[in-house]
């Protein structure tokens, strides 16, 4: 009877095992929430999908570009260059921390934060983050400081290429049919989508600005997930690279019927953005990476791929866009 008993109980704990190991995820036998789909929820309920990092609600865009006369004393200037960089000359009252710093800093902020690098490209990737960390006006100042003086502009002017001009990854044609892809999935202490959204701005801060070189993706880009952020027009008139998709606007929630959405995107792969500068890719790329896509932004955009290109109206360096001679400080 004792050996009898013994082989029930072996046979009821197998049993037992075997039922809760083809539960799902949750102790309930439900699956667990995916914390992407759980942010990406909630950014649609505060009103601060993509377009509205790009375009806060009250229409002021994501970088500033009226600074002409050399004053921006309405703002909280915070420079993120190198601190030799920025002993060599600065704007007046600006305060110099590390990208990594950004958030401790913003908070001491008494006005509208004003993010500056080098070309403007960095700061605008910490002005999306600033932006969905609750600081919707923060700006980046457009070409960063090569915008600012000649005496700080060799970011951009050492930069310019016509690295796509003949090459055989250079297209012309139409962009491809767009697939439907599962969203990405990440890890999250949290449960609540605010939670969540401030749990991931800060690890995106903490690890940097993450970039792809304009060399290698248009060498090699089978590697990459390319999204070219242009217009019809533009994407038609500049060319772009092989294959390159082009959604825009991009949305978690389609506005209109035909809008592209984040599941056109491929998780599997490196996302990679490019536009005109660098500098509305590098805010796309933040943006992309909170949500949990491996994104990159492409550096310099169109002028480090193709600046002598003659379809440019805007935003060409050396072409509309130039170095100011604002004053500098040390």
């Amino acid at each position: 009877m004792k050996n009898l008993f013994n082989y029930l109980m072996v046979v009821l704990l197998a049993s037992t095992f075997v039922f809760t190991s083809c539960k799902e995820d949750g102790e309930s036998g439900t699956p667990e929430v995916n914390p992407a789909e759980t942010l990406m929820d909630h950014l649609v309920d505060i009103d601060m999908d993509l377009n509205h990092v790009i375009k806060n609600s009250a229409g002021q865009k994501f970088v500033h570009g009226g600074y002409s006369s050399g004053d921006v004393s309405g703002y909280y200037v915070i420079d993120i260059r190198e601190a030799s960089a920025f002993a060599a000359g600065h704007i007046q009252d600006a305060h110099n921390v590390a990208g990594s710093e950004i958030l401790t800093e913003a908070a001491k902020a008494d006005k509208p934060v004003l993010v500056v690098c080098y070309s403007g490209q960095t700061a605008c990737y910490y002005t999306s983050l600033l932006r969905l960390y609750g600081y919707h006006d923060a700006q980046a100042m457009k070409w960063g400081m090569s915008g600012w003086s000649a005496t700080t502009a060799s970011s951009w002017n050492d930069n310019i290429a016509d690295l796509a001009k003949d090459h055989s990854n250079w297209a012309y044609d139409g962009a491809p049919d767009r697939m439907v892809y599962d969203i990405p999935a990440f890890p999250s202490t949290a449960t609540l989508g605010a939670d969540i959204l401030k749990e991931r701005v800060e690890y995106v801060v903490s690890q940097g600005f993450k970039t792809a070189s304009a060399q290698d993706v248009v060498d090699n880009p089978s590697n990459y997930f390319v999204n070219n952020y242009f217009s019809g027009d533009d994407y038609s008139a500049f060319g772009h690279i092989a294959n390159s998709q082009r959604l825009l606007p991009l949305l978690i929630e389609p506005l209109e019927s035909g809008d592209a959405t984040m599941t056109n995107l491929d998780p599997s792969k490196k996302v990679v953005t490019y536009c005109y500068t660098g500098q509305t890719s590098a805010v796309i790329t933040a943006y992309l990476r909170v949500i949990g896509y491996d994104a990159y932004s492409l550096t310099f955009g169109m002028n480090k791929l193709y600046n002598s290109n003659t379809a440019w109206t805007t935003n060409q360096w050396g072409g509309d866009s130039n170095s100011l001679d604002l004053p500098l400080v040390q």
